[in-house]
């Protein structure tokens, strides 16, 4: 029944990439202005009618669907316990709590169960071969997707990221203003990032050092960071730092403590998670225990700055990190 229930809804939706077409069977008439088509990781993605039982996957999307006011047109959100101090933090908390939180790891039954008509998450944001919880597998449920941009694959195998960090979330905004029909919230609300993120390379002095920086996320044998397809990248070179891994096309990746050591940040951004356990002063005191490591710049001289994890990932917080991580770096040259 819960299937029949989601591929009725989903026929709302007209899919097309490989000729593959989802019928109308809904019924009901088609609202002014739809169909509409948007490109999605480089396939066009067709909707006769707006999405009305959308399940997200991870923080940042699912702020992404609250920051363009489309809660109500959500059937749940899916994250888990680990981001619990980032729900709390959230500007969006109170749609949070309003909105259902369907579980805490996204499989097939949860969207099921959640009658759900489009499933909005990326790669390792919820989608995996490894899970079987993939794009084409919610198509053979009668179930679409919209992928992150941010996650994107970019044909070099299972490597992520088509485009700047920045312009993947204005992209994901505008494609979801048409897809939703809030084009005008959308794009208002990308004018307005585009200008705080503008307002702090506007303050940085011409000819200012420009500090390397290292993007910690976690990992004790091998480091994550952000590659230059990652969130992290922009909101580091916008804030007037460098990212020392910006040459590597990848999004989330994991590089060696050989090469942080070699390329010798001046400072060092941590994904503040929020836990108990992997906490930002955890993160601290194992990056000064660790031989080699405690000898850069950055570890040296305790430059060490925090934010959190729903500020990193792709989504509506990332325009104020690139301000609050300008303004530490303006301290720093004083």
């Amino acid at each position: 029944m819960r299937k029949t229930i989601a591929t009725a809804l989903a026929a709302m939706l007209l899919v097309t990439g490989c000729g593959a077409e989802v019928s109308d069977e809904s019924g009901g008439a088609t609202p002014p202005g739809y169909p509409v088509t948007v490109t999605n990781c480089g396939t066009p993605l067709t909707v006769r009618k707006p999405p009305a039982r959308v399940v997200t996957n991870d923080i940042g999307i699912t702020e992404l669907m609250f920051a363009l006011g489309l809660g109500d047109r959500m059937a749940g959100y899916v994250v888990d316990k680990g981001q619990s101090a980032g729900v709390a933090s959230s500007p969006w908390k109170t749609e949070f709590g309003t909105v259902p939180h369907l579980a805490e790891k996204i499989n097939r039954e949860v969207v099921q169960g959640a009658d759900a008509d489009l499933v909005f998450a990326g790669w390792n944001y919820g989608f995996s071969e490894a899970t079987g919880f993939t794009p084409d597998a919610l198509a053979g449920l009668g179930i679409a997707s919209y992928q992150l941009t941010e996650a994107c694959r970019n044909g070099a195998g299972k490597q992520r990221g088509i485009m700047p960090p920045l312009d993947a979330l204005y992209t994901d905004m505008r494609n979801l203003g048409k897809i939703f029909g809030v084009s005008d919230r959308a794009e208002k609300m990308i004018q307005e990032y585009r200008s705080q993120v503008a307002s702090v390379a506007e303050a940085i002095p011409h000819g200012s050092p420009t500090p390397k920086v290292f993007l910690y996320d976690d990992g004790r044998d091998q480091p994550f960071t952000a590659a230059k397809n990652a969130g992290p990248d922009e909101i580091i070179t916008k804030s007037g730092g460098e990212n020392i891994f910006s040459d590597v096309d990848d999004s989330w990746t994991t590089v060696s403590w050989e090469a942080v050591i070699q390329r010798a940040p001046d400072v060092i951004l941590i994904n503040d998670y929020g836990g108990e356990v992997g906490s930002v002063a955890d993160k601290e005191n194992f990056l000064r225990s660790k031989p080699g490591v405690r000898d850069i710049p950055a570890v040296r001289k305790g430059r060490f700055f925090a934010l959190p994890y729903a500020a990193l990932v792709e989504g509506p917080r990332n325009a104020s990190a690139v301000v609050a991580f300008g303004r530490y770096l303006a301290g720093l040259r004083g």
